[in-house]
């Protein structure tokens, strides 16, 4: 791998994790393709951590993401499952068998418009019936557009969108998706409801083959594998899959970072009893299954509470979204992902995910709490020292594992990111001889600015920072959540610009071991508790026995001691 870089395959597994994924892929597509800017270096994050290089049969260089993905039946909607990317009419034609054939057709979907807007932009069907793809300068990105009287892209409406890939626009590898046909995406029957039966995919020999030969592919061209990062949906069936997945993650690649992040989507609907009671055992269970093999694991979701109780979904100040629409929650959520994620992708220094992790679970914390500021809070005139200090001592961040409201909380160590400020805002522009309104005025570069601004915010607490100029890409598909104030760039401005749609933001993103994780799964274990389980024996019956329930409870009971702090008690 060119440079060396420290590889990571990513795993998504389940369809809000689709959701999250699409909009993780396509932020990064977005910035492979950024214009070259003397303010935004590109040599910040290193695309080849994420992503590989190879060929198609006719010699094209490609450049796909490091993908395994697993979705059920009906998923895809019109994206095939090859992708479109290595299509080849003349292997689609070699068929071994001479016999009688009896062909078996599904009623198609009809072709996504957007989808087709990309194949058409990136690749030629020729004369020949084979498909060519595009050159594509230095492995990096779509190729340049020099036609001018090439058509507008089209741009996925939000109640178009069905399924992720309806807005993907991202090219897979043959050898990413890989469907579950055992059980359905739509329709209320043949469902991935329960833990149980996620387990029970990955004990068929079919699917276990089917990822390991996947791994073993995208593994064994690695020069530098770090680790692995699992997005799992933790409501649904996929949260057992998910489980047994990084069991064979860590049997097969010891030593090796896995970093589990479990997706929730938006709050709890009221009278949806049994969806509702399912989506809590899926979550006691994966989380307490998904520590005991992760190197880290942490709940990611705009709920309020990760159990029973009834809590409104997280608000941003600057964000108006639809808590109910799976396309806005995943755009939030991939974006605070595209930001935590940052020190194991650097180019330079990289933390690794292993260190990473070694940095945040101490004595047994395996389950950490995400939090971002989206967009972080700047204004043309303010220097990063006057936005912190106008902040005050609330936590700087919104919290987005579903743990509650912060205040009163501990943090007891923490990796936080503040990227897309350019280097004129770090430090204080203040004209000598001016009194300095804070102590972060007196720093000389941005990093000792936020490293400081930290200490103040939590003196006994071990943390990690990391300040980029890299902005964090939300062009179209992202949907447009952000304030008429907004410039191109993310900035807060005193009047709407005139015609300019928001391109870029700066983010604020953070990992923390925090005590908020003592009373929110504490929590969760009162409310497993209290089921009266032979209400829900269907739970039972998909390979779950009574005693796997009482230790699960224990676990999860064990698991929030570990976040005790001397302020905190549990009342019943």
């Amino acid at each position: 791998m060119a440079g060396g870089a420290r590889e990571v395959l990513t795993l998504q597994l389940g369809h809000f994790a689709g959701f999250v994924g699409a909009h993780w892929w396509n932020q990064q597509d977005a910035a492979l393709c950024r214009p070259t800017d003397a303010e935004e270096p590109p040599g910040e994050l290193c695309p080849d951590v994420l992503y590989r290089t190879g060929r198609t049969l006719h010699g094209q260089e490609t450049y796909t993401p490091r993908l395994i993905l697993m979705d059920l039946k009906g998923s895809l909607s019109s994206l095939k499952q090859e992708g479109g990317l290595y299509r080849d009419k003349e292997l689609d034609a070699a068929i071994a068998w001479q016999g009688k054939l009896t062909t078996h057709k599904e009623e198609l979907y009809p072709k996504n418009p957007y989808l087709q807007d990309l194949l058409s932009a990136e690749g030629v069907l020729s004369s020949d019936g084979t498909w060519r793809v595009k050159s594509i300068p230095n492995g990096k990105g779509p190729p340049p557009f020099t036609n001018a009287r090439t058509p507008k892209p089209v741009i996925p409406t939000e109640g178009s969108i069905r399924v992720w890939s309806d807005f993907l626009r991202v090219h897979l590898h043959p050898r990413s998706i890989c469907m579950i046909h055992k059980y359905n995406h739509d329709g209320e029957a043949g469902r991935l409801e329960a833990f149980g039966q996620g387990e029970s995919i990955l004990k068929e020999p079919k699917y276990l083959e089917e990822l390991e030969d996947r791994l073993h592919f995208y593994v064994e061209e690695c020069d530098y594998l770090q680790g692995f990062q699992i997005l799992c949906d933790l409501h649904d069936g996929f949260s057992g899959l998910g489980a047994k997945a990084a069991e064979l993650l860590q049997d097969e690649y010891s030593g090796r970072g896995i970093i589990t992040w479990g997706l929730l989507p938006g709050p709890y609907r009221l009278g949806e009893l049994q969806k509702n009671i399912y989506r809590l055992l899926n979550t006691a269970f994966g989380l307490v299954h998904l520590s005991a093999h992760s190197s880290l694991v942490c709940p990611l979701s705009l709920g309020g509470s990760l159990g029973l109780r009834p809590e409104p979904p997280v608000s941003f100040p600057l964000l108006q979204y639809d808590a109910a629409l799976p396309v806005h929650c995943g755009a939030i959520l991939a974006t605070a992902l595209d930001t935590v994620t940052v020190p194991y992708r650097l180019r330079s220094s990289p933390v690794s995910m292993v260190h990473l992790a070694d940095m945040l679970n101490f004595s047994g914390k395996k389950v950490v709490t995400a939090g971002a500021t989206i967009p972080f809070p700047l204004v043309p005139s303010q220097s990063l020292p006057d936005t912190l200090m106008q902040l005050g001592q609330a936590t700087p961040w919104t919290p987005l594992s579903a743990c509650g409201d912060p205040s009163g909380t501990c943090c007891f160590t923490q990796s936080v990111v503040l990227r897309g400020l350019d280097r004129a805002r770090h430090t204080s522009q203040l004209t000598p001889g001016t009194p300095l309104p804070s102590p972060l005025h007196a720093c000389t570069t941005g990093e000792e600015v936020l490293a400081q601004y930290l200490q103040q915010q939590q003196p006994r607490v071990r943390s990690s920072s990391h300040l980029l100029l890299t902005p964090c890409r939300v062009v179209p598909p992202y949907p447009y959540l952000f304030s008429s104030r907004h410039s191109q760039h993310g900035l807060l401005l005193d009047a709407p610009p005139a015609g300019t749609a928001v391109e870029s933001i700066p983010v604020l993103g953070a990992l923390c071991s925090s005590s908020s994780l003592y009373r929110a799964l504490g929590d969760l274990a009162k409310d497993l508790s209290k089921l009266d389980l032979r209400r829900w024996a269907s739970f039972m019956d998909a390979g779950v026995e009574q005693d796997d329930l009482e230790e699960t409870l224990q676990e999860l009971r064990n698991l929030a001691q570990c976040y005790e702090s001397g302020n905190d008690r549990l009342v019943d």
